[in-house]
């Protein structure tokens, strides 16, 4: 599904970039012009990288965040 309009953006692709380490929206826009135009596909992209991250976190058993302080 196109998440970008404007520069032809699919949830595969951010995925993916996301898989290859892209870690914030910024990164996102760099690598594939996300939310550089009209802005319109930013809320959509954004849930598309927290849920990748997550989906990361929990594919990985060795990862986890810690809720107590070091």
């Amino acid at each position: 599904m196109y998440v970008c309009i404007c520069n032809a953006v699919t949830d595969k692709q951010i995925r993916r970039a996301v898989h290859n380490g892209c870690d914030s929206m910024r990164e996102l826009r760099m690598e594939l012009g996300v939310a550089a135009c009209c802005g319109k596909c930013a809320p959509d992209a954004r849930a598309l990288l927290l849920d990748s991250k997550r989906e990361q976190m929990t594919a990985s058993p060795g990862n986890y965040i810690s809720l107590i302080p070091a």
